[in-house]
């Protein structure tokens, strides 16, 4: 995620807050939300009107609100945003169908039809307190997934929506890899240029997608450009070794204010930067087309291979209304060296034998089912839903138990390609389902230990349209933005219910802060109509989370070297300001796990990727610090579930060459091994009935000193994230008396067992007996009766000061 799109961030806010009035519609998608997010959804802090006039209103007075599911066809459930009296909203619909996706033959859209086959069941009876406007009723929740039979064909019309026959599905296939200008693997020491404006135009800046600053001027600018408009400027890339170049790849250059590309040039090779030689088409030296804009990658294949060590770009025309800028990338493969006798020592880059290569949609599929197939016992493959063309989201489970949820047990997450052109995710999800299933079989103590204590779930490709499209490009000629967003030009990490705005506006109206909630905020009605701009992927992973007691996640993406954690939404609009959760301690150790043991972000001698510093912040920092981010997944599923959730970003280059998979799987191994291992730290246990020990769902558990509880999922067990330390619990659940207890964290990788006996109150004893029509023991009798008249001295003494208050009163006053 680019930091440069700041100011475009602003902009498409002021187009969300437009078109999030109920009188607007939109048919089309503008340059601006094409970059950044479609805020049509989200309300917005500074205009209390329309829809967002209906969420401030959610908490005026504690007044009834409807929460609904995303699901269609559900009715809203009335609740009341309080934890004093009754229950709080929860984040799941009392009654949900799965249903898998047709496509309508007008809009070529996924709309839903025939039900899943379900393979896992998970039932639960709830019983909804009466109000006002509803009656008591015991309701089934019955959620399930579809275990997906891989050896089924791909669903024909979804084919020929998504692979035009015409069109060849494969990229541009390269006789040689990049030298790796984009990746870093190139050192700036390695770029010289003729010329250069300034420090922040330098020839290091020359790199394919590198991206600018806000600001022109500063160190970070986006490209080499030279001083002078002549056509004796070049740029020289420095191979090290001998090599045999193949291509060049153009960009223009990166900028909000200006406009600045090479439309064609020249290239010449050395050995000894002395004497040059032009490359030749012919008998005439080559001219190469360059841009037509300063986006859009260029190929520029050599008529014949050269070989030399040294090769130049000379910019022979350029933009009338610009100067000479250009971002590049050299295809090359470096020749063996003579003088190396011992070249069978060269550097392996990963011993595991791994599938390292670059897998669309149909090959993603073959490589899940092979893991499925050679780890049946341990894997299960599932469906959560499909994409706007209708390809499927599937999710690899990997459990000793696969499709039940033990109690106990903590689910653990990783999401990847929720931007389809930030592909390296992708890839390193199924090369860890490929390692867990292969280490697992040889018996390594680590990961059975971590296959039987979790349960795993790996979401691969969440945007499985925007990669098809970016694939089809290839790495190098996706560019930066090609791919990024859903088929409907959505920004799914903009495309969440924005809650952060609900959670601030209600600490702000409400003067009773003692009735405000601080977690399972309810999903603001109108996100959830047919006419809310969010996408069927958003919607998908939103049933997801609700449906499993997911625990902790991490949110893979590209295109920088970062970990972020919530909140990355900030207050008041601000551009960017540090906004932290009231768990920011844990948070930051989450983060810190990761980007210490990621080989690339620990190397204190790397260079930024792009705009920013991260190594001053040991390469990790607050998401809304870096930039705001209204409605993403990490804020969401902090607020509305029980989960913490991280975003990693994983390489400066979003779309890595596949000659450089096995370096970046090796650079991210140890981390997301022990990223996971953290679900284990904190606290755990199971929240249960005194006289029946039956598990209690929903209960509340509230930590002294941190501003923000968590509930026990349906079976009563609940997981809850702490550091090292003595922490003060109290469970609440309606209908029982509270418990409170001390638990004590140790620093050893397992969480400490703090289990709940609690008490049911007298009026739910009362309740039940009375529903069963039996009779009332002596002992709740006895009870009930010392309520009544502690109720009533409780009265007659409040009467009396009354009396007596009134009385001194009439006193004072008399003459």
């Amino acid at each position: 995620m680019a930091p440069t799109v700041i100011l475009l961030s602003f902009l498409t806010v002021l187009v969300g807050v437009v078109t999030s009035l109920p009188s607007f519609k939109t048919s089309t998608i503008t340059t601006v939300s094409s970059h950044n997010a479609n805020y049509t959804s989200f309300a917005t802090r500074s205009v209390k009107t329309g829809v967002q006039h209906k969420i401030t209103n959610i908490y005026k007075k504690i007044s009834p609100t409807k929460v609904s599911k995303l699901t269609k066809g559900l009715k809203p459930t009335t609740v009341k945003p309080t934890e004093r009296g009754t229950k709080a909203p929860k984040p799941t619909t009392k009654a949900l169908k799965r249903t898998e996706g047709t496509t309508s033959s007008k809009t070529g859209k996924a709309t839903t039809s025939r039900p899943f086959k379900s393979t896992e069941v998970i039932t639960k009876t709830t019983t909804v307190k009466p109000t006002k406007t509803t009656k008591t009723t015991s309701k089934i929740i019955t959620v399930s997934f579809h275990t997906e039979d891989l050896n089924e064909n791909i669903d024909k019309s979804v084919e020929r929506r998504v692979w035009n026959p015409k069109d060849s599905d494969e990229p541009p296939v390269f006789e040689c890899p990049p030298l790796g200008l984009e990746s870093l693997k190139v050192k700036d020491s390695q770029l010289q240029a003729s010329s250069y404006k300034r420090t922040g135009l330098g020839p290091h800046r020359g790199r394919l997608n590198i991206q600018s600053g806000v600001e022109d001027g500063d160190i970070y600018d986006g490209a080499w450009c030279a001083m002078y408009k002549d056509k004796n400027q070049w740029l020289q890339v420095d191979a090290m070794k001998l090599t045999r170049f193949t291509a060049v790849i153009l960009q223009g250059r990166s900028s909000i204010w200006s406009l600045d590309y090479v439309e064609t040039f020249k290239v010449q090779v050395s050995n000894d930067t002395i004497k040059w030689k032009p490359c030749m088409n012919g008998t005439e030296e080559a001219v190469f087309e360059g841009n037509q804009d300063s986006e859009t990658p260029v190929l520029a294949v050599l008529p014949e291979p050269m070989m030399a060590r040294y090769i130049r770009i000379n910019p022979w025309t350029w933009f009338k209304n610009g100067t000479i800028c250009l971002r590049a990338e050299i295809m090359g493969c470096e020749l063996p060296d003579p003088n190396n006798i011992y070249p069978w020592q060269a550097e392996v880059a990963t011993k595991d034998k791994l599938d390292f290569r670059h897998h669309n949609y149909k090959e993603m599929r073959k490589l899940m089912k092979s893991v499925n197939e050679m780890c049946p016992d341990i894997t299960r493959i599932y469906s959560i839903g499909k994409s706007y063309m209708g390809l499927k989201l599937y999710v690899m489970e990997i459990s000793d138990n696969p499709g039940k949820h033990e109690l106990g047990e903590p689910e653990f997450r990783y999401v990847a390609g929720m931007h389809g052109n930030e592909v390296l995710g992708r890839e390193l999800l199924l090369n860890l389902m490929q390692y867990i299933c292969q280490e697992y079989k040889q018996g390594n103590h680590r990961t059975v230990k971590l296959v039987k204590e979790t349960r795993i779930h790996l979401l691969p490709s969440m945007n499985p349209d925007g990669y098809e499209r970016a694939y089809k490009k290839g790495s190098e000629l996706a560019g930066w933005g090609f791919g990024r967003n859903s088929y409907e030009g959505i920004d799914m990490n903009h495309n969440f219910a924005d809650l952060n705005t609900v959670m601030w506006d209600a600490i702000e109206l409400e003067q009773d802060k003692s009735k405000l909630i601080n977690h399972y905020f309810p999903i603001p009605e109108h996100y959830t109509s047919e006419d809310a701009w969010v996408a069927p992927e958003t919607r998908a992973v939103i049933n997801w989370m609700q449906t499993f007691p997911f625990v902790l996640s991490a949110n893979l993406h590209g295109g920088e070297l970062v970990v972020t954690y919530p909140f990355d939404m900030t207050k008041d609009w601000a551009p960017k300001e540090h906004t932290p959760t009231a768990d920011e301690s844990f948070f930051r150790w989450l983060a810190t796990v990761y980007a210490s043991t990621n080989h690339v972000m620990s190397n204190p001698d790397r260079r930024p990727c792009h705009n920013e510093d991260f190594l001053r912040y040991n390469n990790i920092i607050n998401g809304a610090n870096w930039h705001t981010v209204p409605g993403s997944m990490n804020d969401f599923s902090y607020l509305h579930t029980n989960c913490f959730e991280v975003t990693v970003e994983l390489s400066c280059d979003k779309f890595p060459h596949a000659s450089e998979l096995p370096i970046e799987w090796e650079n991210n191994k140890e981390s997301l091994l022990i990223y996971m291992e953290q679900i284990h730290r904190g606290i755990k246990g199971v929240i249960r009935d005194k006289d029946t020990e039956a598990g209690i769902a929903d209960a509340i558990i509230k930590v002294d000193d941190i501003d923000h509880h968590i509930r026990s999922a349906f079976d009563g067990d609940y997981w809850r994230l702490l550091n090292p330390g003595d922490y003060d619990v109290t469970v609440t659940a309606e209908g029982y008396l509270p418990a409170s207890r001390n638990c004590r964290v140790e620093y050893e990788h397992y969480p400490t067992i703090c289990d709940f006996y609690l008490t049911k109150t007298p009026k739910q004893r009362l309740r039940e007996i009375l529903a069963k029509g039996g009779k009332i023991p002596k002992d709740l009798q006895l009870r009930l009766r010392q309520l009544r008249i502690r109720k009533l001295r409780a009265s007659t003494k409040l009467i009396n000061q009354r009396r007596m208050s009134q009385q001194r009163r009439a006193r004072a006053t008399s003459p």
